[in-house]
């Protein structure tokens, strides 16, 4: 009989994705299989490919594509790169022969699927998948054990698995954010105002039993509570609406454009929904926003950047997969 200890155990860190390069067509590529996922858009799928393909693929990479050069990297794309780095640095944090990490995409390369057979490979035994994505959606978490329950129906051999399917309310990862945002003001300044901004989704979803609305409320809750903030000085919005229905409120844009009009000229933004810095982060968030807020007569609009691969985000991820 083997010895239990010897067993092999794969971590795998997930993250949304990326183009593999900015030009138009493997824009073009990246949005197909992202926006083709039935997890993401809840519309029938007869409706949705009429639209995806006629009205939204024709025309929406090439601008996306713009986007993306404006942030892009000599090392690639920022999410790619910060992912990768903090794996390795994982790697590096937890260093045992019988403990093998590496990072994954959902959508695009280094793909999900393709990992996942590369442990079955090497003989791994025991599997834990991390999500990074602090608060649990049908449209994101979900998605990557749709992949994974999927590709193991093909498995002879099952592993054992661990699925992190939230963090929300981590301790530890409440403080890493509070001290990254406590020495961002100790070089910046404090402004007046502190911006959570989470990703946006339609409000549908909550009815529907998706609890991703009350995780992003108590992420927001504990950061406030750990930074010591007065009501006041904290707000809580969600950013990139997209098409005509109605998405979780407040909307980021519009409390931007109303802020200056209460005299609120100085806001700071964070966006504790993303682990590492990505397009939504950098272009929308730091660039495309900052000029609402400005152009709405604010003054000083600073953006705070994610844990990205910080020594602080490893420590997040190593208690994480020791607690699974």
């Amino acid at each position: 009989m083997s010895d239990a200890r010897a067993k092999k155990t794969g971590v795998l860190l997930v993250n949304l994705g990326s183009p593999a390069t900015t030009s138009t067509s493997d824009v073009r590529a990246f949005l197909r299989e992202f926006l083709g996922d039935p997890r993401v858009v809840n519309l029938p799928r007869p409706l949705w490919w009429m639209i995806l393909n006629f009205f939204i693929l024709p025309f929406r990479p090439r601008k996306s594509a713009h986007a993306y050069r404006s942030i892009w990297t000599d090392k690639g794309s920022p999410l790619v790169v910060f992912t990768r780095q903090l794996s390795d640095k994982l790697a590096k944090r937890l260093a045992d022969d019988k403990l093998q990490i590496d990072c994954a995409m959902r959508y695009g390369k280094p793909a999900l699927r393709l990992k996942l057979r590369e442990f079955n490979k090497q003989g791994v035994e025991d599997i834990v998948i991390l999500p990074l994505y602090p608060q649990y959606s049908s449209t994101t978490t979900a998605s990557i054990f749709d992949v994974v329950a999927d590709e193991f129906v093909g498995w002879r051999h099952m592993p054992s698995l661990r699925f992190i399917s939230d963090y929300y309310q981590s301790p530890v990862y409440i403080k890493a954010l509070a001290d990254s945002i406590r020495s961002h003001w100790q070089s910046h300044g404090q402004a007046a105002l502190l911006l959570m901004s989470f990703h946006g989704l339609p409000a549908k979803l909550t009815e529907w039993g998706d609890p991703y609305f009350y995780h992003c409320q108590a992420t927001a809750r504990l950061l406030a509570d750990e930074l010591g903030l007065r009501d006041k000085q904290w707000q809580l919005v969600f950013q990139s609406r997209f098409g005509r229905a109605e998405w979780l409120k407040p909307y980021c844009v519009e409390v931007l454009r109303d802020l200056p009009q209460q005299d609120i000229r100085q806001v700071d933004v964070v966006c504790p929904g993303f682990a590492v810095d990505c397009l939504e982060t950098l272009e929308e968030i730091a660039i495309a926003n900052k000029e609402i807020f400005i152009e709405a007569g604010g003054n000083s609009y600073r953006y705070i950047p994610a844990l990205n691969d910080s020594d602080a985000h490893v420590e997040v991820m190593a208690e994480l997969i020791k607690s699974a």
